[in-house]
């Protein structure tokens, strides 16, 4: 067992793992991978234990592909919408609709509006026209159809919160459920916007309930909550679901409900519930910190989710439904085509519609059955804690380690026992990583204690990054161990996509022995040339290879580098393809796509395999740049940041495009090399290919097709000119849109 001394010592670094445990629980320092494994704990659990069974008493009707086929693109016209709401109310029968749409704009799909402004001014004089329009306007005023549709109707209408610089709002809010007064001065953490988009007027009006549809996203992307209530400019107002639920039930009363005074919640100064009240009766909805509901997912969600009936909206409008099929049915009409961006990433499937995440909250609280982290989780967990880490700290330098792991064992069973049974039996959601990972830890520490020294981490080092980066970068890197992890972090990078252009012709003509050496000697070939420039290999992608610069090894000439490495490559391969074609291989060509940005760089995978890697929005830029060099007939794709970190290249300019899943343009670039060793034939070409440029964005269209044909007469990048000569003649056929900003749009990955 050793000196006193020597126990003390194993006592104190078993305890290190309890304090970062309780600081974590204290919500004084936030260890994100706790935060994370006690998401994955959840999801997980979560997906164990749903019931996997359809709810009869909730429709959705749903928005589909199917239905924008039949019906028209998404917004439909209002008197399309009071056919269906008709449909719904009139020869279905149902008992309420709930709206996951806003409609924040007038219909002006008529032509009315049109037609009132030829009444007031050309058609003035003409009294047969302005009789006529007085009879059609009933037809024609959809808003107006609509709102008649559902005048008088249990209908709860949706909307949208927002926050941005601006604070900017449109349409009309519904009534508040709650003022500030009734928290009696407590500093609730409700969710809180500053502007929002609701309803316009005439349909507001008619229909004077409804409720926001906004779910809270956590910090992994995912949703796991929506908020019941939240907060705008001093005052509370509800979600869609619990506005649905409050006409259910007969719109009681809403009300803070504050803990109840007892050990474990004593300072707490939230909420512990929301009550409802009416005709003397209350009925409590547990809510987190927040003021925010788990969700009570049912099972994997969508069309075959198997939780809830799915209806197209489709059918409804052409009456191909049953009459009173849906009679008495909750109905949610929402979307789950993937173009109305409505799809969520869940617990239980990363395309959840957003509809039934609201579907799933209304039947959690028509069933008394709403999962809840209580106000008094922290309290429960410090209490975990202490108890269990103290037990660990003082018992396990005393035993063997046969005891030791047997101790370990038996506190984390009583600890996953119990988090289990409280969460099954009570819906209550406590904290459970905190306590794993404490247990965990402070066995590995009391096993391990004085084991590590410098020479070994130095070694794990070089173990770690040796196949990712060069060895002179492992050289200066073991020489501060300390300073380099495989932690993610986010930095400034610039990333690379090299696809290799051929391959499938190549793949029909060779042996997959013959294939397989010269893919290798491809690869090694670039792979040098990147290892050269301090680049860092992420992977091999079929016939695709992935590099970056600036990690893990401070570069800040990172862009400079990728951009001298992709031009050297391209000279590679041109240098291959002679050896080729003397051999009678057919050639081989590369695309180069190239971006810098802020990426999360670091150590990711699964328990099975991990890598060294980078992802966010700038790494998915770099993957869609390289797509494009075959559009433009060019190598290298190199984006607009990348450029103006490496000026000493001359650059042609390709064009600015959109490319999809990104509203902002992007300038894309070719470098022709290096500044300095530009020749005057080049420089005069990309003065010539500027004034193109500039008389393509102004839509100058004669002006473009002078200067594209001096390019023609040079010679030089034909390809790309030749483009350009296809997109003038095109867009001559197009009016002067005065709006355009010159981008073109790629629809495609």
């Amino acid at each position: 067992m050793g000196s006193i001394s020597k126990q003390w010592s194993r006592i104190a670094v078993t305890l290190i793992p309890l304090l970062f445990a309780l600081l974590h629980a204290s919500s004084i320092l936030q260890i994100d991978v706790l935060q994370r494994l006690d998401d994955i704990v959840y999801d997980t659990r979560l997906r164990a234990t749903m019931p996997g069974t359809v709810d009869e008493r909730i429709v959705i009707v749903d928005i589909d592909e199917k239905s924008l086929a039949e019906v028209g693109r998404w917004p439909w016209s209002r008197n399309k919408l009071a056919l269906l709401t008709d449909e719904l109310f009139v020869r279905q029968e149902v008992a309420l609709i709930g709206f996951d749409v806003v409609f924040a704009e007038a219909d002006d799909s008529s032509g009315l509006s049109r037609l009132k402004l030829l009444a007031q001014n050309e058609l003035r004089d003409q009294a047969a026209f302005a009789q006529r329009l007085v009879e059609l306007q009933g037809v024609l005023d959809y808003d107006a159809l609509f709102a008649k549709s559902l005048v008088n109707k249990p209908a709860v209408l949706g909307y949208y919160f927002t926050s941005d610089r601006d604070g900017r709002t449109s349409g009309e809010l519904p009534a508040p459920v709650m003022q500030k007064e009734a928290l009696t001065g407590r500093p609730i953490k409700f969710t809180s916007w500053n502007g929002y988009g609701a309803n316009i007027s005439q349909i507001a009006q008619t229909v004077p309930m409804a409720g926001f549809f906004n779910s809270i996203t956590e910090g992994d992307g995912v949703v796991r909550s929506i908020p019941l209530l939240a907060e705008y400019k001093g005052q509370y107002y509800e979600s869609l679901s619990l506005a649905m639920f409050r006409m259910l039930v007969g719109l009681p009363k809403v009300e803070p409900g504050f803990p109840q005074e007892r050990f474990l919640s004593r300072n707490y100064q939230g909420l512990e519930s929301i009550l409802l009240k009416q005709g003397g009766k209350t009925l409590a909805i547990p809510v987190d910190a927040r003021v925010a509901a788990l969700v009570p997912f049912r099972g994997r969600g969508g069309v075959n989710g198997g939780s809830f009936k799915y209806i197209s909206a489709a059918d409804l409008i052409a009456k191909r439904t049953p009459a009173a099929a849906l009679k008495g049915k909750i109905v949610l009409l929402g979307t789950t085509a993937p173009g109305l961006l409505d799809l969520r990433v869940t617990p239980v499937g990363e395309t959840y519609p957003g509809v039934e995440t609201h579907a799933n909250v209304i039947s959690g609280l028509l069933d008394g059955k709403l999962l809840v982290k209580p106000d008094y989780a922290v309290g429960f967990e410090v209490l975990m804690l202490l108890l269990v880490g103290v037990t660990l700290a003082v018992t396990l330098p005393l035993l063997t380690a046969t005891k030791a792991v047997a101790l370990s064992v038996a506190m984390l069973a009583g600890v996953f026992g119990l988090n289990l049974w409280l969460y099954l039996s009570y819906e209550l959601v406590f904290p459970l990583a905190s306590s794993v990972v404490m247990v965990l830890t402070a066995f590995a520490l009391n096993m391990s204690y004085g084991y590590f020294v410098e020479s070994r981490s130095k070694r794990e080092l070089a173990n770690l990054f040796g196949t990712y980066v060069p060895p002179e970068l492992v050289d200066e890197m073991v020489k501060d161990p300390d300073s380099y992890s495989m932690k993610a972090s986010s930095k400034e990078l610039t990333v690379m996509f090299c696809d290799m252009r051929g391959f499938t012709k190549l793949s029909e003509k060779m042996e997959p022995t013959e294939l397989q050496a010269l893919l290798n000697e491809v690869f090694t070939r670039l792979t040098d040339i990147i290892r050269a420039n301090r680049g860092t290999i992420d992977k091999y992608m079929g016939d695709c290879v992935m590099a970056f610069w600036g990690a893990p090894v401070e570069t800040p000439s990172h862009a400079q580098l990728a951009v001298k490495t992709a031009i050297e490559m391209s000279a590679a391969v041109a240098k291959l393809n002679a050896e080729y074609r003397a051999k009678g291989i057919p050639e081989i060509g590369v695309g180069i796509g190239l971006n810098t940005g802020t990426m999360c760089v670091g150590d990711m995978g699964s328990d099975i395999r991990r890598s060294y890697t980078v992802i966010g929005d700038a790494v998915n830029l770099g993957s869609r740049l390289e797509g494009l060099s075959k559009t433009y007939g060019t190598e290298i794709v190199v984006s607009e940041s990348t450029r103006k970190m490496a000026p000493d290249f001359a650059w042609l300019e390709l064009d600015k495009v959109r490319v999809k899943g990104k509203e902002q343009a992007v300038g894309i670039y070719f470098p022709m090399g290096s500044s300095d060793k530009l020749d005057k034939n080049e420089a005069t070409e990309l003065k010539t290919w500027a004034t193109v440029l500039k008389a393509y964005r102004n839509q100058d269209w004669d002006q473009c097709d002078v200067q594209l044909l001096n390019l023609e007469r040079m010679g030089a990048k034909k390809f790309l000119y030749q483009l350009y000569v296809e997109r003038v003649a095109s867009m001559r056929l197009l009016p002067f849109d005065p709006g355009w900003d010159g981008a073109t749009n790629f629809e495609t990955k």
